[in-house]
């Protein structure tokens, strides 16, 4: 529409040099100012729709946390409503876990147990031990006599007999004290090497029970809010991704900035650039009084693919005849002032109009001042969402 008007002086000089001849206004005398016309309506056109693209498929993306629980049974509380703020590490609602703990009890009782048989081996360690200062000491005992009855025997004082006697009974000795340092080396060997690996299973019980027993109480991970609940005590809790109990649409991270999504053409490609400014209006800023309705924006990154050539490994062979459509490029926005990020909502539909002005010389001077033009009809489409009530989301230029 602006363009034609832009472009429409030649007819309109025409028009006033034939009245002020007398002429008459026929086709033939106006064909060249109207082929005129039309030749720079063309190339204003092509000028201004190459340079300056739009697309009316900008989002504000968002992501949402399902909530489904890790354990089955009945739910015995529900802690939040649809609509409530919470935070990373609130209770949700709980499921029913008399098993759970029941065996978490059992898990406790067994490594009690261990602790009992622990001090048990220590006294049995002591006794051991006891026992083989005890050998020692008899067996020092029958070796100081056996040396004794050796020297009496060979100084033919003492008998045969007695020699022989006290030669079994060192050999008893040392049985006895070798049995009982194999009683001390048993005991360590329960103290060192079987109660702990028992002790670590144990552990390994308990900590696996208090897990099964967390899993009980279903609390959130990130700070957001609640919607879409759907629990109720008694109910059974679900453990399906598809059918989640609740979803939880999380904060905005705040040392990241907000993204615009938008698909452009794939001709698009040779004009867009990083950095490149533009303009984003959204259905949920437009207002009356065109308050924070139009905000400035910039390129902030385009992505390096095109989503409808992604291929996904499959039994079957690709058939590009099937895949004909072309896909979009996908290019995302930040906004050039931080503090309307917090007007936007997300999952907004908007219109971005970008502008490009980084092309030297005159004719990149005359190619950013036609951007005024998209700038124009982008308001003018705001206005006629406000009189139509049917969005932003409608096409043309």
């Amino acid at each position: 529409m602006f363009e034609l008007l832009l472009t429409s002086f030649p007819v309109i000089i025409r028009y006033f040099q034939l009245r002020r001849r007398g002429e008459a206004l026929t086709v033939w005398n106006m064909k060249s100012a109207v082929f005129l016309w039309l030749g720079m309506a063309f190339f204003l056109f092509l000028m201004i729709f190459y340079f300056h693209p739009k697309s009316y498929s900008g989002l504000l993306p968002f992501r949402t946390v399902s909530v489904v629980a890790q354990t089955s049974g009945p739910v015995t509380e529900v802690s939040v409503i649809n609509g409530q703020r919470v935070a990373a590490g609130d209770l949700l609602f709980r499921i029913e876990n008399s098993s759970q703990k029941a065996a978490l009890a059992q898990a406790e009782a067994k490594l009690l147990e261990l602790q009992a048989a622990e001090t048990k081996a220590q006294d049995a360690l002591l006794v051991a031990q006891s026992t083989v200062v005890e050998a020692e000491a008899s067996l020092g005992t029958l070796q100081v006599d056996l040396d004794n009855a050796v020297t009496l025997f060979e100084k033919n004082v003492g008998a045969q007999e007695n020699v022989r006697k006290l030669e079994a009974s060192v050999t008893s000795a040392e049985a006895a004290l070798a049995a009982a340092q194999a009683q001390v080396d048993l005991a360590k060997s329960d103290l060192e090497e079987t109660i702990p690996a028992q002790r670590a299973v144990a552990d390994a019980a308990v900590e696996s029970a208090q897990v099964a027993l967390q899993r009980t109480e279903v609390r959130s991970f990130t700070d957001g809010t609640v919607t879409q609940l759907s629990l109720n005590v008694g109910s059974p809790a679900s453990q399906l991704i598809l059918s989640p109990a609740m979803v939880i649409i999380p904060d905005r991270p705040a040392d990241f900035p907000l993204r615009l999504t938008a698909g452009f053409s794939q001709v698009a490609r040779a004009t867009l650039y990083d950095g490149m400014p533009a303009e984003i209006a959204c259905d949920s800023n437009v207002n009356l009084s065109f308050r924070n309705t139009v905000l400035p924006a910039k390129v902030a990154l385009i992505q390096p693919a095109i989503a409808a050539g992604q291929v996904v490994p499959g039994g079957k062979l690709h058939d590009l005849e099937k895949a004909a459509a072309r896909g979009s490029l996908l290019v995302y926005f930040e906004l050039e002032h931080p503090e309307h990020e917090d007007i936007m909502i997300d999952g907004s539909g908007c219109i971005v109009q970008t502008y490009t002005n980084n092309l030297s010389g005159v004719f990149g001077h005359i190619i950013a001042a036609t951007g005024v033009v998209k700038a124009v009809g982008l308001r003018l489409k705001v206005w006629g969402t406000l009189i139509s009530g049917v969005g932003l989301g409608g096409g043309g230029h």
